[in-house]
């Protein structure tokens, strides 16, 4: 990632969540593109693929705070 767009999520990731909330929304509004219709079932489909998964014991989630540091360091070097 470019030191200029590390930074702006760092700024972005700062704000009060309401404030992100409203940016995400502009930024998706600003791509502007065609969805693909078959695009909800395709999600649907992989969201229980990885539940499957989790619930199987596959993967192993980690708690929030731990990949947002995860994030957060990334993001410093």
């Amino acid at each position: 990632m470019r030191t200029e767009s590390a930074e702006l999520l760092r700024d972005a990731l700062s704000l009060p969540a309401e404030a992100r909330a409203a940016l995400i929304d502009s930024l998706i509004e600003s791509l502007d593109v065609e969805v693909d219709p078959d695009a909800e079932a395709a999600w649907r489909e992989e969201i229980h693929r990885r539940l499957q998964q989790i619930d199987g014991g596959a993967v192993k989630t980690i708690p929030w705070n731990d990949a947002r540091s995860t994030l957060r360091d990334s993001l410093r070097r």
